[in-house]
C-alpha cells in the first residue's frame, strides 16, 4: 500500500490584490523583495519557483466595480454571485448571498463527496461568540453551513491556526496575550496543516486595507512580510499539494484611487497539476470547481 499523502489543497486568498500597470502608484511592481506578489502588466510569468499565473476576471459580466462579498461568495461556491444579484456586492453577504453559499459552499460539496477533514485555518477571536455578530463574511458562513469548527486563540496558541494579521500585532495591541509570529512561524503553521487536512483555507485581508488607505507606507512595510510567508510555505510544499493564491477583486495595485479596480486578479498555482488547473481558470467562478477536481483525482 501506498504511503503517498493523498491530495491536498491550500487556498490562499489575498483581499484586493489585482494586475496593474507598473509605476509610482503599484507597490506590486516597485516595492522589493515581494515575490510572488510581484505580478503586474508585462510581469505574468516572472513567479516565484515557477508559480503560473492564471489571469482571473472578477467581473464576472456584470456592470461596476467588483467587490467583496460577491466576489468571495463567487469564489467559495463556484457560482456568479454578481450575476445571481445583478450588481456587484461590497461588504459581506445579504440574505440572497448566504443562501447561495449555505447551499453551494466549497466546504459543504466536499462534505457531501466525503472527501476531508478540511479547515478553515483563520483565528476568531472570544468576541465572535459572545452574541450574534452583525455581519458575517463569505466564509464565516461557509463554515457554518459545513461540519467545519471555528478555530480560536487557544488553537492559535498551540500553533493550530492563524490571524487574518498572521504576525498577531492586530492581536496583541488590543490586549490579546498572544506570541508575536514571524511570516516564518505562519508558514511552518499552515504548511503542517498539509499532514491532516484535505483543504486548507487562509484569508488575509490587510491589503485591501491598505488600497482603501491608499498607504505608501504600510504597502512598503507588509508586503515584503505577506510575501516571506508565503515563499516560506511554498518552500515547506508537499509533493502532493496544490497551492493556489488568489483575489476577489484589484485594490492595492493602484494606491492613486481609494476604491476597488476593474482589474483582472492573478490566481497563481504551484505544485500537483499546477498546469493543468491554471488552464482551467478565467475567472472566480472557476476556482471552486478546481479544487474539487483536485481533491477528486489522487
Amino acid at each position: 500500500m501506498s504511503s503517498e499523502r493523498p491530495p491536498c489543497v491550500i487556498l490562499f486568498f489575498i483581499d484586493g490584490l489585482g494586475i496593474g500597470e507598473h509605476g509610482e502608484y503599484n507597490p506590486l511592481s516597485f516595492v522589493g523583495n515581494i515575490e510572488p506578489l510581484s505580478v503586474y502588466n508585462g510581469n505574468l510569468n516572472n513567479v516565484f519557483q515557477d508559480g503560473i499565473v492564471a489571469q482571473t476576471n472578477p467581473r464576472l459580466g456584470v456592470d461596476g466595480r467588483p467587490q467583496s462579498a460577491s466576489g468571495q461568495t463567487t469564489i467559495l461556491t463556484g457560482i456568479n454571485a454578481p450575476k445571481v444579484l445583478g450588481y456587484h456586492k461590497q461588504g459581506f453577504p445579504n440574505e440572497k448571498l448566504r443562501e447561495v453559499i449555505k447551499e453551494n459552499s466549497i466546504f459543504l460539496r466536499l462534505d457531501k463527496l466525503g472527501i476531508g477533514p478540511n479547515v478553515f485555518v483563520n483565528t476568531y477571536t472570544p468576541q465572535f461568540f459572545s452574541g450574534t455578530p452583525r455581519w458575517k463574511s463569505a466564509t464565516t458562513c461557509a463554515v457554518e453551513a459545513s461540519s467545519l469548527q471555528f478555530r480560536r486563540i487557544p488553537d492559535l496558541l498551540g500553533r493550530k491556526a492563524i490571524f487574518h494579521d498572521f504576525t498577531n500585532a492586530a492581536l496583541r495591541d488590543r490586549g490579546f496575550d498572544v506570541p508575536a509570529f514571524s511570516p516564518v512561524d505562519a508558514a511552518e503553521i499552515l504548511a503542517s496543516f498539509q499532514k491532516d487536512y484535505r483543504f486548507v483555507l487562509y484569508e488575509h485581508f490587510i491589503t485591501d486595507k491598505i488600497g482603501h488607505d491608499m498607504d505608501h507606507e504600510k504597502a512598503r512595510s507588509h508586503l515584503p512580510m505577506l510575501a516571506q510567508f508565503i515563499r516560506e510555505t511554498l518552500n515547506r510544499l508537499d509533493p502532493n499539494t496544490t497551492f493556489i493564491l488568489t483575489s476577489d477583486h484589484g485594490n492595492i495595485e493602484d494606491l492613486s484611487v481609494r476604491n476597488h479596480t476593474l482589474n483582472d486578479v492573478p490566481t497563481i498555482i504551484w505544485g500537483r497539476e499546477q498546469d493543468k488547473t491554471a488552464k482551467g481558470i478565467k475567472d472566480l467562478t472557476d476556482i471552486a470547481p478546481a479544487i474539487v477536481g483536485l481533491l477528486s483525482n489522487g
